[in-house]
């Protein structure tokens, strides 16, 4: 080999080395809560009447009135009654003071088109291990009043103006003294809000002088052009916002921006930084190199003043022993969990290349569970003594204590079945023993 072929080898290797250079270490199994899918709230009493049933739009642009009246997906018909308590999206690190969580809760049924009759919010919850159950404890609603939001939302000539998963697609939160960061996807923007869910303020999100903007956005109309109207793909905007102990908020995008042909711009995804009390945009950024076969991140928490854990996963769901062979439909994953990782990220290691240094790795689908704490059983040939998470979507991860990590998923009410075949997914929680994750520098 040459010296130039040498150094164009190593040059490749480099290139992909923080997408591959992180210890693989293990999991236990330290509890398991959860909440069924069929698990509903009443909505605020001075929200318009039309929001007593949710799911009229999932069947298409024409709205299906009569409740129930759809043929059952994954057991659940639909429209439902009442305002769904699902689809936990993001942690918060601060916690609530009698210690519970808060837990964000996405847009609703998965898109701006079928979710316009969804009301916005967040949530405390406690999950109990010994009981096997989450306690939802508070259910606070976002609204608007004074009509800070910069475009026309759903209710735009009520009131209290609530806001919709038509408006906005929140995926991460946190908490920063008397007010509440959600990042979301279809602006993306950043919104402020007190802690009783009024908006105080919506920032576009701008990274080197420019604004990003999904197809989402709604400022786009048709035509527009990828790359050059919209530079960020349809649900690939702020899916994890993390909080650093110096008070800055890092956003973190679901998906690769696209360049000006656009193309990805690679296996990579931006971080950008926010401080809370400028309330703008500082300019800092890094990047995030994704794990082979990932394609989106779920979450982003720090653990310490630089550390932190992201959720990394593919878009399959289902335990991989029951995949679908050539020709099979029925009692059998399509596209069976493949990718569902937390990584460990230190981001006072960041190269000259702006990638921010990978440092271990837990597989959420190869649990060890010595003491059958499961709650669930998993449709699969999962071997004796192990636990798989195996859902398309894993959203919320937090520290919690010196050696453990809570993570929970997003259960897409009702069209993700990925513990079970047929069966809507439940919010789980699952407790999670990983010291050598933890640890590791």
């Amino acid at each position: 080999m040459t010296r130039f072929a040498t150094s164009a080898a190593m040059a490749a290797l480099l290139a992909v080395t923080p997408a591959l250079a992180q210890d693989q270490v293990g999991a236990t199994l330290a509890g398991h809560a959860v909440l069924p899918a069929f698990t509903f709230s009443a909505p605020p009493a001075d929200a318009p009447a039309e929001t007593w049933i949710s799911g009229r739009f999932t069947a298409g642009a024409t709205p299906v009135r009569e409740p129930q009246s759809l043929a059952p997906r994954n057991g659940l018909a639909r429209p439902f009654f009442g305002q769904p308590v699902q689809g936990f999206s993001g942690y918060a690190q601060t916690r609530a003071e009698d210690g519970s969580l808060y837990a964000l809760i996405d847009n609703g049924y998965g898109s701006k088109a079928n979710s316009s009759d969804i009301l916005l919010s967040f949530t405390r919850i406690a999950p109990d291990f010994d009981r096997g159950e989450i306690d939802v404890l508070e259910r606070v609603w976002l609204r608007d009043p004074e009509g800070l939001v910069p475009f026309r939302i759903v209710h735009e000539a009520t009131e209290e103006r609530y806001l919709t998963g038509a408006d906005f697609d929140l995926e991460g939160m946190q908490v920063v003294g008397d007010r509440v960061y959600i990042g979301e996807e279809f602006g993306p923007y950043l919104i402020e809000l007190t802690l009783d869910g009024v908006v105080t303020g919506v920032f576009p999100t701008m990274l080197e002088g420019q604004e990003v903007r999904s197809p989402d956005h709604p400022a786009l109309r048709i035509p527009a052009e990828a790359g050059v109207d919209w530079t960020l793909p349809r649900s690939g905007g702020y899916e994890g916002l993390a909080l650093a102990p110096d008070g800055t908020l890092w956003g973190m995008l679901e998906k690769p921006l696209l360049a000006a042909t656009g193309e990805s711009e690679g296996d990579f995804l931006r971080v950008l930084a926010f401080d809370p009390e400028a309330r703008d945009w500082t300019g800092q950024s890094f990047k995030f190199a994704l794990t082979d076969g990932a394609v989106a991140i779920g979450d982003f928490n720090f653990i310490d003043e630089t550390r932190a854990l992201v959720i990394e996963r593919d878009g399959g769901q289902g335990h991989p022993s029951l995949a679908c062979a050539e020709g099979q439909t029925e009692s059998c994953f399509a596209r069976p969990a493949g990718v569902k990782k937390i990584t460990l990220i230190d981001t006072s290691e960041i190269g000259d290349d702006g990638f921010v240094a990978r440092i271990a790795q837990i597989d959420l689908m190869d649990i060890a569970d010595p003491d059958g704490l499961a709650r669930l059983e998993t449709d699969g040939n999962v071997p004796e003594g192990r636990f798989a998470f195996p859902f398309v979507t894993i959203e919320s991860v937090i520290r919690d204590g010196d050696e453990h990590i809570l993570v929970s998923n997003d259960n897409n009410l009702p069209f993700s079945a990925g513990r079970k075949l047929g069966v809507a997914d439940s919010n789980e929680i699952i407790r999670l023993h990983v010291p050598e994750l933890l640890s590791a520098r």
